[in-house]
């Protein structure tokens, strides 16, 4: 029997040689911004780890839009160069197609890399004023955001338009934009960090306005040939925040747009939120926007098995499946989901010797 999760898949005019993704993963390693020698090493591993398609982390559009100091930008001539340089590596020697992330981080900036607390900076770290769309901090002790003008508006959604274009010049497979975790566009769409009294708060459609102006001045620079999605967190796990309903109505709002598929995560609205810890806890929500919002659509979370990914994707869940830990525990963690599935994927000339045939039962005596 054929495996659905080997199997390749058509997203605009790319198509992929399965459904198999590596989520973004924020290393913390960049400097100011641009992409270091850690990138070279980690995105390098995972250019031949067996999937499809690997998702470069969330990738901030300005300098005071990242999450910390060590997060990745697009917004310099430095920023293209760097992840230019290490791309083209991946990409020259990887089996794998390369997306991108486009983010801004919004309240949750300004914030310490994980092994260094995760909070907020301090007064001695260097932090920086951070904007939301009410001022409204991310939870206890964190910094007050300033409320957004329109001006600040126009000015995110056109750095979003020139990191996209950089990403573009880079060779990026497809572009996604960072809708979820509480992050900028998410604290727009959500009704728990969005009190805004104007056009941009109250409805649902209301709160969908500048993230949906963001989507329509990327998508239209970005070629329809090139996959242009989104990732988002499809509920809040709050009962005054977003909840599936929203999810599918927000689906169906980016597809009028011209996103060609949804990322479905979730969670992360506030610091004292917690998402589930059980496994595929995002695909129900999935399933129902890919059926109800008619567009093609990622499951991510806790995704962790081989057989687990083919039941998603073979039972018409999801289109697709992303892993991020499992990666990280397993950099050839493609390789052994093909072998589980008895599918096949592409290897390097330099790694044939570890093939299908190293993979064989050994015959009984």
């Amino acid at each position: 029997m054929s495996s659905a999760l080997f199997s390749s898949l058509p997203v605009a005019g790319m198509t992929l040689a399965n459904r198999l993704v590596v989520a973004p993963m924020c290393q913390y390693s960049a400097n100011d911004g641009s992409a270091s020698d850690w990138h070279m090493m980690h995105l390098g591993m995972l250019a031949n780890s067996g999937a499809g398609l690997v998702i470069v982390e969330a990738t901030h559009v300005e300098r005071h839009g990242r999450i910390t100091h060590g997060c990745v930008g697009l917004y310099s001539d430095a920023n293209e160069l760097a992840l230019g340089h290490v791309i083209a590596a991946a990409k020259t020697y990887g089996k794998a197609k390369f997306g991108v992330q486009l983010a801004h981080a919004g309240r949750k900036a300004s914030s310490q890399r994980p092994w260094e607390g995760g909070t907020y900076l301090r007064p001695n770290e260097d932090p920086w004023q951070t904007i939301a769309p009410s001022a409204i901090a991310f939870g206890d002790g964190w910094h007050a955001p300033r409320e957004m003008t329109e001006a600040d508006m126009d000015r995110v959604r056109d750095a979003f338009v020139s990191s996209a274009r950089r990403a573009l010049r880079i060779g990026f497979d497809e572009i996604e934009l960072h809708l979820a975790h509480g992050y900028l566009m998410h604290s727009f769409l959500s009704p728990v960090s969005n009190k805004r009294t104007d056009q941009y708060g109250g409805s649902l459609e209301n709160r969908l306005s500048f993230p949906l102006a963001v989507v329509r001045a990327v998508r239209a620079v970005v070629p329809k040939e090139v996959p242009l999605g989104a990732r988002i967190s499809s509920v809040d796990w709050r009962d005054d925040g977003l909840q599936g309903d929203d999810a599918v109505a927000i689906g169906k709002a980016l597809k009028a747009e011209g996103i060609d598929f949804i990322c479905v995560s979730s969670g992360g609205i506030t610091a004292d939120t917690r998402t589930p810890t059980t496994p595929g806890h995002n695909v129900p929500v999935a399933e129902r926007i890919r059926k109800e919002a008619g567009i093609k659509v990622r499951a991510v979370g806790l995704i962790t098995t081989a057989e687990q990914a083919e039941e998603i994707v073979a039972s018409g869940k999801a289109d697709l499946v992303a892993a991020g830990r499992a990666f990280l525990d397993d950099p050839h963690f493609g390789w052994h989901a093909a072998k589980a599935l008895g599918a096949e994927v592409a290897l390097p000339n330099q790694y044939l010797r570890a093939g299908p045939k190293m993979w064989a039962p050994t015959p009984k005596a």
